[in-house]
């Protein structure tokens, strides 16, 4: 079968969609995706996934922009005649299915967060919540990372009672690219932060702590991620309390050094991937009780999970940390280890993905 996968980009595709998209190819299919290429074209072609180069801006509200990238969805599946569509991303989700639905071709949608503008309620959010609307009225079914998301669907009444939905462990964990790190015994304390940088990420809270706890030689906070929010550039490069790395292609060198990952983001999360591979990494993490980041979490057992937007929560639950010996600290990352390997293995999710296109295979044969 002749399967497309759209999303923003080709690394948030790389990094979460990889597994999926080459078992597909491994099992005989053919497999394109439809993104604005970054990082990972060779790594892609080497892998036998076919790409499309498609411009989005995934924060944009230019109505013009938006139509232009529903005819680019309508001109690229007009030329890859896909069996079957499987959209990511807001603005995937929403254009790309709405081409699906015009062209006739099924598709499946991956809720892989609600975004501000959906959440936040105002004029906005009914417009983001019309277009959501349409388009998912018609997928095959609907993947969703989070039951919260799932709930706001239900009272906005986004999706149609007979769709098929499925919960997913959001986009799951590699086991094999993210394994159980040595625990850091020599040198200072690192406490990592990595995300795009913005507000709603939680980066003011971090900033606190390493205002409240950084020690020259004892305690380092290192932060790794794209300036989202650019006011927040000079204020983090001018800070002598945190080592800024910019943004990385691969974190796992800065999950092996770290003692403790502080995430205290209120965004609207469909799963938080860093929370799920610093955990799977070993690794203790701080966040917040918010959809997307408390279920990566066994409060007081593989972490801490503090109240959004609560700055004193912060420096309550890193100084807790840091009162606690490297024998605890340990303990506490290899519980979260444990907890990926029962709950957000990526092998789950792949199986889903793999499930859905035999079920639609074996329709496609019947008729």
């Amino acid at each position: 079968m002749k399967i497309l996968f759209t999303a923003n980009d080709t690394n948030f595709a790389w990094n979460l969609r990889r597994e999926v998209m080459m078992e597909l190819v491994k099992t005989g299919h053919t497999v394109t995706l439809a993104a604005k290429i970054k990082d990972f074209e060779c790594e892609f072609r080497e892998a036998g996934v076919r790409l499309i180069d498609i411009d989005i801006d995934r924060r944009g509200t230019n109505p013009f922009s938006d139509v232009l990238l529903f005819c680019r969805y309508r001109a690229v599946l007009k030329k890859t005649r896909p069996d079957i569509v499987f959209t990511n991303n807001i603005k995937p989700n929403i254009y790309a299915g709405l081409a699906c639905q015009l062209l006739k071709i099924r598709y499946i949608s991956n809720i892989t967060g609600l975004g501000t503008s959906v959440e936040n309620p105002g004029p906005l959010q009914r417009l983001s919540v019309f277009l959501y609307r349409l388009g998912v009225r018609k997928a095959t079914a609907v993947f969703f990372q989070n039951s919260e998301n799932q709930a706001f669907f239900y009272k906005h009444r986004m999706i149609k009672k007979d769709t098929k939905e499925i919960l997913l462990p959001g986009s799951g964990v590699n086991l094999e690219s993210f394994p159980l790190l040595p625990w850091p015994s020599e040198g200072p304390i690192h406490i990592l932060f990595a995300a795009r940088i913005m507000k709603e990420k939680g980066i003011d809270c971090f900033l606190a702590a390493a205002r409240r706890f950084a020690s020259e030689g004892k305690i380092v906070f290192d932060i790794c991620g794209q300036c989202d929010d650019p006011s927040y550039l000079e204020i983090i490069r001018d800070n002598r309390f945190v080592n800024y790395h910019g943004l990385q292609k691969d974190l796992r060198s800065f999950y092996e050094h770290c003692s403790l990952f502080l995430y205290p983001s209120y965004y609207p999360e469909g799963m938080s991937n860093v929370l799920l591979e610093a955990s799977a990494s070993g690794r203790p993490v701080i966040t917040t009780d918010r959809a997307g980041c408390r279920e990566t979490v066994d409060d007081k057992k593989t972490g801490f999970i503090i109240p959004v937007k609560n700055e004193q929560a912060v420096l309550d639950a890193v100084g807790k940390f840091l009162s606690m010996s490297p024998e605890e600290m340990k303990k506490m990352g290899t519980a979260g280890r444990e907890k990926m390997i029962r709950e957000f293995d990526r092998t789950k999710v792949v199986k889903v993905y793999c499930e859905e296109v035999e079920k639609l295979s074996a329709v496609s044969m019947q008729r």
